[in-house]
């Protein structure tokens, strides 16, 4: 579909970039949290949100890299209005500490953008000796989804505008494990598969989205949630696979997507008037696109909530 730039009902093609999708949208009174956003898909994101008037929280494990990402968008944007906070979402300490701190700064929160992640990488565990990419790319998040969700609300209640949570997922959450799920062997290092496990991750990205706006629906709340596929990047998240980084490099120009086009989608899903109402979708190309059954599965999803409330349980 890139190829050729075909567009969606949005108006939009996987060849939009970021800028283009946001053109004309004002988000000044919005305040946003970007996970991951001193690199790739994050770093174009909070340029492209500061850019629109979003005040945009950097939420990083290395505080220095964001740092210094905000004085490079700050040449650029002067009057953007940007934050660095430190977050390691393979600790669930970390997220607590930056949730706390978060919830009791006074800031409101308007939109989350859960796009931190790894990709594919050796079998390890994280900190809280959970295998490293379910523990980063959905746990961490789904603990801290959980954490603001309170701070969103109020936001909500208060400014009365809708707010949003957007999930990155991916189209690898076709190739998860075959039940889906490894709810019995999570950490089996036996039968590990770093793709496979990217996408179990992945795909839990999108039952998570699911299964929130079931729930925010339930309490009538006016907060969305939504998951995405931003689109095949060379970003360093492959580094994992110099092999395939070297093909990626060789062949970007022609095969793949720029960061500028990947991020086009979430900022989209973020920001644009087209997705107001709209939850429990799963994004491509800046258009509404059809995951897996797995991915569909109510009763997944639940499990999975169940799953993580108790593996994210400080007892």
């Amino acid at each position: 579909m890139w190829i050729f730039g075909w567009k969606g009902q949005s108006g939009f093609s996987a060849r939009s970039t970021a800028e283009e999708v946001t053109q004309g949208i004002d988000g000044t009174g919005l305040t946003a949290i970007v996970t991951g956003a001193s690199s790739g898909l994050g770093l174009e994101t909070t340029r492209v949100l500061a850019l629109r008037r979003v005040h945009v929280i950097m939420a990083v494990r290395n505080t220095e890299a964001g740092r210094d990402v905000r004085t490079a968008i700050l040449k650029e944007i002067p009057t953007a209005n940007i934050n660095v906070m430190e977050l390691d979402l393979s600790s669930m300490a970390s997220v607590r500490k930056f949730a706390s701190e978060y919830n009791s700064s006074g800031l409101p929160l308007n939109i989350l953008i859960n796009n931190a992640g790894v990709m594919a990488t050796p079998f390890m565990l994280s900190q809280d000796n959970i295998e490293l990419q379910f523990a980063t790319n959905h746990l961490g998040h789904f603990l801290l989804t959980n954490l603001l969700l309170e701070t969103m609300k109020k936001t909500t209640r208060e400014s009365k505008k809708e707010g949003r949570i957007v999930n990155l997922s991916s189209e690898a959450h076709r190739f998860a494990y075959s039940e889906g799920i490894r709810f019995d062997k999570i950490n089996d290092e036996s039968g590990y598969s770093s793709i496979y496990a990217y996408g179990q991750s992945k795909l839990a990205n999108i039952l998570h989205a699911n299964e929130l706006t079931k729930r925010l629906k339930e309490e009538g709340v006016a907060i969305t949630a939504n998951s995405l596929h931003p689109g095949s990047i060379a970003t360093n998240l492959l580094r994992y696979h110099s092999y395939i980084n070297v093909i990626a490099s060789t062949l970007g120009r022609l095969m793949l997507k720029n960061v500028q086009q990947g991020a086009a989608t979430e900022c989209y899903v973020a920001l644009h008037p087209q997705v107001k109402g709209v939850s429990g979708e799963y994004f491509m190309d800046s258009n509404k696109a059809n995951p897996t059954s797995q991915a569909k599965d109510p009763e997944l999803a639940k499990k999975l909530w169940d799953f993580s409330l108790s593996l994210t349980d400080p007892k």
